[in-house]
Order: structure tokens, then sequence, then C-alpha cells
């Protein structure tokens, strides 16, 4: 299939890709909302109103009309620019299914094949023994590692200017993957941003521009742009912003890297494109049907996950859906293509939650076609036994899951037994066999069973419509009693290109590095930590006891490996 372009040039009717929906002035019977549903709407956005405070702008379009729109609070809070809906935010994640469109795009030209891999294209990517393809890339299932979860660990903070050179030459020294591709879900924004450049060296031309060329001119999203180009002036943007103690401070992204991020749009564009995706031409369904259709596992099993875009249902109702943050930026695209409605919500303010807000304006317009609530089969739960308070101490131990690193700790007070997960987070339990127990006051029925296996005690917690929970029992080491020194040392990362220091100061084993703030390392078992940051840190030994080396995990990487020096 030909670019859009070439498809509007042909038919000579631009109306096949930009109909009236998308030029509301010229509607012949606009659609009129009433004006409780206007009262509402500002009801859901009261805490933004105002030019003192950063702001939020809605829009929604419904038969390819755009029925309300309106901006709240401040663009810019140095000069009390009001937000409208003509005001341009960078959208973070919302960019990925531009991302995948072009791509299918160049695919519906012959020009590629989403089981092409991508080493065909971007062959500095590294080889792992297994190929990556551009459908693992375009659903999170590559197993590649996260591109801003391994430069913040480099020392890289969102407001340095960080360009797709950076991130293909940090690509390039990666050694191994989380997991072999097609075997599991993790968001990896690492393969929009090989995609982007897949586009680019197919077409000859920058993202920008191809962007520009083929979706943003033909749809007339006119304030719409991929900035690549950290320094270029866009008039009319909003800024973002994070909560102090006494006010608001400027969040700061100098972002000049496209594909996973990096759209620049309206509500007003925005609203174009969703209407655009509920209701394709004949030209472009093939592409929709691509991206809403949901990523198939090696397994053969779903995750919610489509091609750029998560199908997630609200109140029975078909929503297709993605969210972004970056920075203070939050932006959310919800579209219910059944029913021809598209609702855009942006915000320039870290603490808002604009996937919220923009379901509360979705009740405004879906009430006729939510489901009533199922009432749901009240679990019947099993009959309760009595233990004697000897029987429960046998169940005293801390238990350790492999895969999350998490730790667990069961012990008995007040003659109760209890499921710890750290501080005071704890759930009693109450025994329903002789080695099986119930989670108490916890919603549905959650089971906690002890057995020894292969000479090892374990405790499996069972959930409805969740993995097995499986920890092994492991001896527990009071932190303050650890001589702390022993992970004293300079270890270095190939992968990385950087180092970090660590030292005991008052107690507490510190991470330093030449460009981060200190951070602290709690014990969690032996040689095991993590840090505020949610990284996880195990020390390596040698067969002699001596540390060798530790590997790093965190949500989205996996095993890093730091090498003492």
């Amino acid at each position: 299939m030909k670019h859009l372009t070439k498809v509007i040039h042909q038919l000579g009717f631009i109306f096949l890709l930009v109909t009236a929906s998308q030029l509301p002035a010229q509607s012949a019977n606009p659609i009129r909302i009433e004006s409780v549903v206007e009262e509402s709407i500002d009801k859901i956005f009261k805490d933004f109103d105002g030019v003192e405070k950063p702001g939020a702008a809605v829009a929604v379009i419904k038969n390819g009309e755009i029925i309300f729109k309106k901006g709240y609070g401040s663009a810019n809070m140095e000069y009390d620019i009001p937000v409208t809906p003509s005001t341009i935010f960078h959208v973070a994640s919302v960019s990925k299914q531009f991302t995948v469109y072009s791509i299918l795009l160049l695919a519906e030209e012959g020009k590629l094949s989403l089981d092409d891999d991508i080493r065909k294209y971007i062959p500095e990517v590294p080889d792992f023994g297994k190929p990556i393809t551009l459908r693992h890339l375009a659903t999170h299932t590559s197993g590649m590692r996260d591109q801003w979860d391994l430069l913040s660990m480099a020392g890289w903070r969102n407001d340095d200017v960080i360009t797709k050179e950076h991130i293909l030459k940090l690509v390039a020294k990666q050694k191994a993957l989380n997991f072999d591709p097609g075997e599991e879900y993790n968001y990896c924004n690492t393969g929009f941003t090989l995609l982007a450049e897949v586009v680019a060296r197919i077409s000859g031309k920058t993202f920008y521009q191809f962007t520009k060329e083929n979706i943003f001119e033909p749809l007339q999203m006119n304030n719409s742009q991929f900035y690549d180009d950290h320094e270029r002036i866009v008039r009319n943007r909003a800024y973002s912003y994070e909560p102090t103690k006494t006010g608001y401070k400027k969040s700061v992204l100098s972002f000049a890297n496209v594909g996973a991020t990096s759209l620049f749009t309206t509500v007003e564009d925005l609203s174009l494109w969703g209407h655009h995706l509920n209701r394709p031409s004949v030209q472009i369904k093939p592409i929709v049907e691509q991206m809403n259709t949901l990523a198939v596992l090696n397994n053969g099993k779903t995750f919610n996950g489509a091609y750029g875009q998560f199908v997630t249902p609200y109140k029975g109702i078909k929503q297709i859906q993605h969210g972004g943050a970056d920075a203070g930026y939050r932006s959310y695209l919800g579209r219910f293509p059944d029913q021809d409605i598209a609702i855009s919500v942006f915000s320039n303010f870290s603490k808002s939650n604009p996937a919220a807000l923009s379901l509360q304006v979705a009740d405004l317009f879906l009430t006729s076609e939510v489901e009533a609530p199922k009432v749901s089969k009240k679990v019947k739960e099993p009959k309760t036994i009595n233990l004697s308070s000897k029987a429960l101490t046998a169940f005293e131990n801390y238990f350790w899951n492999e895969e999350s690193a998490l730790s667990r700790r069961i012990y008995v007070k007040k003659d109760t037994l209890r499921y710890n997960r750290g501080g005071t987070n704890e759930t009693p339990l109450a025994a329903i066999a002789k080695k099986k127990f119930m989670m108490l006051n916890v919603p549905g029925l959650v089971t906690v069973e002890f057995k020894t296996e292969e000479g090892k005690d374990r405790m499996i917690v069972v959930q409805e419509n969740q993995p097995d929970f499986i920890a092994e029992a492991y001896e527990y080491v009071e932190p303050s009693k650890v001589d702390l020194k022993q992970y004293e040392g300079s270890f270095f990362s190939e992968e990385l290109d950087t180092r970090y220091l660590f030292t005991v100061f008052n107690g507490v084993l510190m991470a330093k590095h030449r460009r981060n703030s200190d951070i602290p390392n709690k014990m969690i078992k032996a040689d095991y930590f993590n840090n505020p940051a949610g990284v996880q840190l195990q020390f390596v030994r040698d067969n002699t006891n001596g540390i060798i080396g530790i590997n790093v995990t965190t949500g989205r990487v996996r095993d890093l490996w730091f090498q003492k020096e």
C-alpha cells in the first residue's frame, strides 16, 4: 500500500482521510452537549483551574466532531499563560502508536515485514543469539533492556540532552536480554526508538519529516510534530512542573530522541487522530486492525497489549488506550471505537492522572452504553480450624521469591500467624488445613500453603487470576550485625561505561556516582540490597567467598553486570 499522501493524490479526495469530523466548524449539524455536561467536566478539572497552578486540556470527539474542548490552569507559570485546547504538550508514550503506524505504512508498501529481524535494518543492535523482530519491538515482547533505566543507571538525568545517537550507542553495548524474545511482556521504550530509526533508514527521511508528510499533513494535524531537536522553537507550548513543599518547580525535559516519546501535539489534533483510528478509510483499515490486534506470546497467551496501544475494556465497553509520562508531563488517549468516541487529556503537572480524568469524562458520554455491574458470586470461604501456638510457631520463617527478588516474613503475633511484606504491611492468616492458611481482610480468596519439596521449605501463595507466588525459606541475617565493609569497593559496568563506588557511611552502604546524589542501600538478605529507586543489587561471590561483582535489576532491566575493580 502506498503512503497516505499518495493515496490522497491518486484519489483526489482528501475526505478519505480528513472527513468532516476533522473540520468541526464545517459540520452541517453540529452536536450540542447539554450545559450540565459542560459543568460536570468543569468540576472534574476544578483542581487545575487558575493560572497560578499547572494546568490541563481535554477534548472529546464523537462521530467525527469535537463536541467539547477546554483548557484549565497555566501552560507557563512564569508568564501566567493559560492552557487552551490549542496548547501544545509533550505527550510522552502516547507517541508509540504513531511509531507503529509508520512501520505499518511501510509494511503495506512491501518495504518491510513485522517479522523481519531488527538487525536487518540496524546491524548495530547486538546479536543475542535469537532474532528480535519488529513485531517483538512493537509489542514490548523483545526482551531488550529499557533505555531509560539503562541511562538512569549510567548517570543520565531527564534534563540532560538525550539524543537518538546516545541511545543507539548504549543499545550497541548491551550483552544480554531480560528474556528470550516473545517469552514475556515487559514494557520497553528501547523498541520504539529502534522502530523510529527503521522508518528513517528505510524512507531516507528523518522520523520528524516522515510523520509530517505521511500522518500530520494528511490528517490536518497542523500543531503536531515529533520533537527531535531540543533547540527547536515551538510556539504555544506548555512547560512541565512538579510540586514542592511550598508550591511548584519546573520539571525540565531536554529529549532529542523520538519513537518511544517526543510527540508534541494538542488535544484538538489528537482528537482527529482518535477519530481516524476509530473510523479508518478502506485503505487504512488493515493498518488499524493490526494495531488493535492483541499481541501473542510464544506460549499462545495474550496480555491486553496490542501494537503501540493497550486494549482495556471499561465498564464492559471496548477501550483502546495509551498514557504517557515524562518529567511533569502526563497524557492519555482513550478510544471507544464502537461508539466512535475518543477522549484526550493532557496535563503539565506530575501529580495529575489523565487516565482517571479521561474515564470520568467518559462516564458522561457512555451512560447508555455502560453494562450494569455484574453481581459477583461471593466466594465461599473454607472453614477455619484452630491450631495451637506451638503449631503456628513451626511456620515462622523468612521466604525469598527469586523471580521478583522479594522477601516475606511469616511470624506469630498475639496467637495469630502473620504474612509480612515489610514494615507494617502485613496480613493475618487463618488456618484451613494443617499446612494451609487463607489471608484475612483481603479481596477474594488468597491461600498460603507451606510445603517441603526436594528437601527445601517452600511457601506457595495462590490467588485467582494471578500467577502463583512461590518463595523458598532462607536464613535471615540481621543487617545491624553484618559487616557492611565487605561490600565496599569500586564496581564498573562495560555495558553502561560507568562505575559506582560503594562505601559505608553512618552504618549505611552508600552508592556514589560522579553525577548522581549518593544512594543508600538497605540489606534485605545476605548479599541482597535494594534502594529507594527500586533498584535491586545482588553481590556475587567466587568460590573463595570473595565478592567479584554485582548483578543489578530494575523493573525493566535484569541482571546488569558490574565488575569489581
